[in-house]
Parts: structure tokens; sequence; C-alpha cells
């Protein structure tokens, strides 16, 4: 897939806005805060319904706007055109739409475009709590298995019933019986879903360390390993084991729903023993794992969303991260930087068709 055309109304910081994409190469520089990763974020909305930065979608309309619009001309590998939009306004639905359609779910448009981002918040991936790495896991899997995310929203609605039952029954309301049939409900999504995370763990797993190995140019033992309760109990049994925790606390404090992945470098725990440098390597291979996951998986080349590198990596890795992405087994890479310079360097010479383009005060001009 290979966005053409990309178009902003009110945006973040950008009243109007068209942007010519090569199909290989788009590099998107200036100064900090003038509005290059906006326009990562705007590709992130049409692929996946949601900006990677701001969860409230309100909050990236321009100041004293009344809404945003989106729109992106996209080219399938068969030579298909799709043409996706987005909209928001204050007070009103979002809206999104596929060559003019609505959408009845947005978790229909989910995997049409997959999308891989590389930001500078990746960190929390490693520093942060369990539902951030929950969050990748069903972030990458749910682009290439529609079922999965059915089974995972099913998840989410039966635990926050099973949540408010216990609530009732604390307060001597609602029934046992009750909360027989929802462990049934939760249970049968959750079974479902911790053995696809586990099918993802194995196949991602070779995947990351090869890029590590090339990416880090050293021969650390690195591993990402899958923690779950149901890994030595069945979700029945783990349910019933916290029956008299879950009625004390008033929520269930069991289930894939606390789900984790445990990142370790030489034995030891990456988030404790492991340096700036070999942490932000692990990131970045973990990113080009998911990358080839989608491409494998999907039979789909995603779009690569490379943002302020140079601030996640040395100028060696960033080199060979460059070679790369740089290659035949990826497709259209659009990057952020803070120098055209540094940036037509990498680039010049390669062979391969790419825009520069220089952004300031929510204008763009090609350099």
């Amino acid at each position: 897939m290979i966005l053409r055309n990309l178009s902003l109304v009110n945006f973040r910081n950008y009243e109007q806005l068209e942007v010519a994409c090569s199909e290989r190469i788009n590099c998107f520089t200036g100064l900090n805060g003038s509005g290059k990763t906006n326009l990562l974020e705007a590709i992130h909305y049409l692929a996946l319904c949601k900006s990677f930065l701001n969860p409230s979608d309100t909050l990236n309309i321009k100041f004293e706007a009344p809404f945003f619009v989106i729109q992106g001309e996209f080219v399938r590998e068969d030579g298909t055109e799709e043409t996706i939009y987005c909209g928001v306004k204050k007070g009103v639905k979002k809206v999104f739409r596929k060559n003019g359609k609505d959408y009845d779910r947005l978790s229909d448009h989910i995997g049409l475009i997959p999308l891989v981002v590389v930001n500078p918040s990746d960190g929390v991936l490693i520093m942060g709590g369990s539902e951030e790495r929950r969050r990748f896991m069903d972030s990458v899997i749910s682009q290439y298995d529609r079922h999965y995310l059915d089974h995972l929203i099913s998840y989410n609605r039966v635990l926050s019933q099973r949540n408010a039952l216990l609530k009732q029954l604390s307060k001597g309301n609602g029934e046992m019986a009750t909360m027989e049939v929802l462990d049934l409900q939760l249970a049968q999504h959750g079974i479902i879903i911790h053995e696809k995370r586990k099918e993802f763990i194995g196949k991602i797993k070779p995947l990351f360390h090869n890029f590590y190995a090339i990416l880090a140019g050293e021969t650390e033992d690195v591993t990402i390993e899958y923690d779950s309760v149901l890994q030595s109990k069945s979700f029945a049994q783990a349910l019933d084991d916290s029956r008299r925790k879950d009625l004390a606390l008033e929520y269930t404090t069991t289930g894939i729903h606390r789900d984790d992945l445990d990142f370790k470098i030489n034995g030891y725990s990456l988030k404790k023993s492991g340096s700036q440098g070999q942490q932000k390597s692990f990131l970045i291979s973990l990113k080009l794992a998911e990358y080839r996951l989608l491409d494998i998986s999907t039979g789909r080349k995603p779009l690569l969303l490379l943002d302020d590198i140079h601030d996640k990596l040395d100028a060696d890795r960033v080199y060979r991260l460059m070679e790369l992405v740089c290659s035949s087994d990826f497709g259209q890479l659009f990057i952020t930087d803070t120098g055209a310079g540094r940036m037509h360097v990498l680039f010049k010479g390669r062979g391969l068709p790419y825009k520069m383009y220089e952004v300031s005060q929510g204008k763009l001009e090609s350099i």
C-alpha cells in the first residue's frame, strides 16, 4: 500500500495542506515544534483511526477551529485506488470513510493499511507498565487478524460487566449465577486471545533477534518472554482461585488483561540493567520485527513512520537502520528530522526516489 497524496484541514497546526508523496522515501525536516510529527500523526489516523500520541480526537483540532479533516489517496499493490477520509467535529462522532462510504465500525478498517511507527515515546514499552506492552501486542495482532480484534472487544465488554457485577455483589446485590455466566464468556474469549498472543511471540522472536544482531552489531543475549497466568492454570481455575480477592477488591484481578512481556538482556531485566543504547537498539529491533511480521502476515508492506530517529540512536546505528529500511524488503517510508543536510547525506546516491520537505509555521516547502 502506497500513500500518494495527503490532505489536511485544521489538523493540529495545519490550516490547510496538500502533500504529494514519494512512493519510497519522504523526509520532513524543520525545527522542533514546527509540526513534523503532526504529519506522521495524520498518516497514523488514516491507517489506525487514531493518533499515536494524543488519545483525544478533539485536541487534534487546530486552535479555535470547529473540526479537522484528514484525507489520503492510496494505491494498492494491484493498482487499485483507495480514498480514506477521517473527519472529527467537536461534539460529533468521528466519521471514517473508504471511497465515500462510512464504516459501520472503526474496527472494520483496521488492517487495511498496515503501519508501523517508531517514535521517541516508545521507551514506555520498556519503562512503562504492563498495559503498554499488552497494547503493543494487541495493536500488531489486530492489524493482521480481524478475529483477534473482535475477541478483544468482546473480552473487554464482558470484563466491564463482570467488574460492575463485583461491585453490586459487594453491596449485597446481584446474583452469583450471573457471575458464572460471565466467567464462561470471559474464558471463551480470553483463551483465544491467549493462544493468539503465544503464536505472535513465537513468530516475532526470531525476526527480532535477527534485527537486533544487525542493528546493535553485538552478540548480546536478548529475549522476549510472554508472561500470563494461563501458562500455569486454566482460565476457569484462575478465576475460581481469585474469586474471593475479586469480591474484596471489586474488580477482576486475573485474566489475559493482566498479561505482560518480559524483556531481558544477558539474562537480566532490560529495564534495570540495559544501557540507553541497548534499550534503543532493542526498541528499534522490536519495531522492525513488527514490520516484517505484518509484511509476512498481510502480504502488504506496511507504511513505516520514523519520528526524530536521531534522538533515539547514535550516528552508527542510524546508518545501519537506513541500510535496512532502504533495502527492497521495506516499502514506503516517512521520516522526520531536524537536519535536512544529514537526511540528504543518508539518502542521496542510493538510487531510490525520495522527497524532502522543509516544515515551518504550518507550511511545507520542497527542498
